[in-house]
């Protein structure tokens, strides 16, 4: 629905009667926006994408295609989510480093980046300023207050690396040789990094 409460005709995408979805808001085919959520002006959404129950976007927020975002999750201005990413249940986002009730802060916005097909688990909180690499995954409950590598396996609060996951999001084990596979790729931990060879 927009905002003046009118259901969509036009559109691709489906919104449930309670939600609300502003005028210029761009969103792709196939979307799919549930119960209680809002869409706030300026946002682009791409295809094939889900909003669970409570769900809060924007304004001027820009989410790629088939992003999973579970229910109770406000997505801020000056968050960025790339393609295939999935925002477990009531991850919370900020974007503010020092807030104040009394002083607006608008224009400090800090910039956060989820990259590519990483998973975000339920509860996390992740600390605006940050960028969070391809295919990453954060255990429930986690606080990322860093940038996070590629490939990471992070938990806990704050959060720390306790492994590398693949691009199934399985745990990789590696060889002697320090060599990983799953069904997506071939895995190498090279200085302290992975590099993928698909």
């Amino acid at each position: 629905m927009n905002s003046n409460h009118q259901p969509p005709t036009t559109n691709h995408y489906y919104a449930h009667k309670s939600a609300y979805v502003d005028n210029d808001v761009n969103i792709g085919d196939d979307t799919k926006i549930w119960h209680f959520s809002h869409i706030l002006s300026g946002s682009n959404i791409g295809s094939k994408c889900s909003f669970g129950q409570n769900c809060v976007v924007g304004p001027n927020v820009t989410i790629g295609n088939g992003v999973k975002v579970q229910n109770n999750i406000s997505i801020y201005e000056g968050v960025e989510v790339e393609d295939d990413v999935f925002l477990g249940p009531s991850m919370v986002f900020t974007n503010v480093i020092n807030p104040r009730a009394f002083i607006v802060r608008r224009d400090e916005f800090k910039k956060t980046l989820l990259k590519k097909g990483c998973s975000i688990g339920a509860n996390v909180t992740v600390v605006c300023g940050v960028t969070i690499g391809e295919y990453a995954l954060i255990g429930s409950g986690a606080v990322i207050n860093k940038d996070v590598k590629p490939y990471a396996l992070m938990v806990g609060v704050p959060a720390k690396q306790i492994g590398w996951v693949g691009i199934s999001g399985n745990t990789l084990e590696f060889n002697s040789a320090n060599i990983a596979q799953d069904e997506f790729a071939i895995y190498k931990i090279v200085d302290d990094n992975l590099e993928v060879t698909k």
